[in-house]
């Protein structure tokens, strides 16, 4: 069996064999099949698609290329959640302390940018200290210690993934269904968790354009995720604009935290309450939907949501004063306000825009090993269905380039859609999967 052969095969159409698959896993998984076959590999998959049996195959190839984490003895059921990928997404920062600590354990394997989509990863290493790398011995000590742990991908946990997940993200072939739902649910089995919660985005700001494809990714994730005997949902999420207020590693950490003490953006605040909902469902720790929003919104005001938040940062090695002391983790030299340029109601802000806006600014990567500069980033003042002055500050851009700043300008700017009618207000969640 040779690489080439799987290569072209796939190509034109074909339809690979279990063994095909696994061969092609192992080889780029041991270094045997470079990377140039790999990404030619990747492009090949992104233009001609998998059907269901062969994407169900890769998915158990690259979760079972390493250890696949037995996590019954720490809990009968330890949850997950995970987003497919959006602009200004730090659900993960909110929703996991939130669970735990109703005393629900969470143990999740997260990822870095890809493409215009921000990383959990990175934003977390805008915390001084925090440790994205951990072994799978100390990521389940944690896990049973505090009841909460968020690393990314050790060398023994999904390595497969790994490596084509940053090969992904610099050879233009992230928006892929197949590849977008391998890589989620090969963590999501390698990890262990019995329990997980899909946060599908669909929109200007996603992978997936439109909710037939968000669903269809959706439903493809949670029968693999059945297959091998976990519970999954998912909700199909709007990502047509950032969600938040933050764009950024720093900023949405800080705007994290602000959420956890109950005064962080509504959308944002909202979005996360709903995911952390449809866990507490799957979980059955509640009987419905206001139950479980009963104890979140308690867990929220009496504290045990941001305490819990700063044991997990101080168990990871990071520093947890940053919940008190946002100048601790990096900032930017120049944060400047940019004012609207007319009068009228903000009908649109193209997600994808502001996306690619903060990469260039240096928030992402352009290509595999580039550095991420943890302090740049936009600030929206203003979003869809408000009405502005040239008078108001639409946004604050961070920057830490004077000409990257006057370019992001320029850019976002242009990112908007304005109207002398109010829109109709967005739609938050579109559907829920069980």
């Amino acid at each position: 069996m040779r690489a080439v052969d799987i290569i072209i095969k796939k190509r034109d159409g074909g339809t690979l064999t279990r063994d095909e698959i696994n061969f092609f896993v192992r080889g780029f998984t041991s270094g045997e099949i470079p990377d140039y076959q790999t990404a030619a590999w990747a492009m090949a998959v992104l233009l001609c698609g998998m059907t269901k049996e062969e994407t169900a195959a890769l998915t158990l190839a690259m979760a079972h290329s390493g250890t696949v984490l037995d996590l019954t003895p720490v809990s009968p059921q330890v949850l997950d959640k995970h987003s497919s990928g959006g602009v200004g997404d730090k659900t993960t920062l909110v929703v996991a302390p939130l669970v735990a600590a109703l005393g629900l354990p969470v143990g999740k394997m997260s990822g870095r940018g890809l493409g215009f989509s921000g990383g959990t990863l990175d934003k977390l290493e805008a915390i001084p200290g925090y440790r994205v790398t951990l072994t799978t011995a100390e990521f389940i000590a944690q896990l049973k210690k505090h009841g909460i742990v968020v690393s990314g991908q050790t060398h023994d946990l999904a390595p497969a993934d790994g490596r084509l997940y940053a090969l992904r993200d610099v050879t233009g072939t992230v928006p892929s269904l197949p590849l977008i739902a391998s890589s989620i649910m090969c963590k999501k089995i390698a990890a262990g968790a019995q329990i997980i919660m899909l946060d599908v985005k669909v929109g200007q700001g996603a992978f997936m354009k439109t909710k037939a494809e968000a669903t269809a990714l959706a439903e493809l994730m949670v029968q693999i995720g059945q297959s091998v005997g976990r519970q999954v949902g998912a909700v199909i999420s709007d990502m047509n604009q950032p969600l938040g207020e933050a764009v950024g590693n720093t900023l949405e950490v800080i705007e994290a935290i602000e959420t956890l003490k109950g005064r962080g953006p509504a959308d944002f605040g909202e979005h996360c309450l709903a995911v952390a909902e449809q866990l507490l469902l799957l979980a059955h720790v509640a009987p419905n939907g206001d139950a479980a929003r009963a104890q979140l919104y308690a867990a929220i005001a009496d504290g045990r949501a941001l305490n819990k938040f700063a044991e997990w940062i101080a168990a990871q090695g990071g520093d947890a004063g940053v919940v008190d002391d946002y100048a601790r983790m990096p900032g930017a030299a120049i944060v400047e306000p940019v004012r609207a340029p007319r009068a009228g109601f903000i009908a649109a802000i193209d997600a994808e825009q502001v996306g690619l806006t903060v990469v260039d600014l240096g928030g992402g990567r352009a290509k595999k090993g580039d550095l991420v500069d943890l302090a740049v980033g936009v600030v929206f003042h203003h979003k869809r269905g408000a009405y502005v002055s040239p008078a108001d500050v639409l946004f604050t851009l961070h920057a830490n380039d004077r000409a990257k700043w006057a370019a992001a300008q320029e850019r976002l700017l242009a990112a908007y859609t304005f109207s002398d009618s109010e829109p109709t207000p967005p739609t938050l969640i579109h559907q829920v999967i069980r």
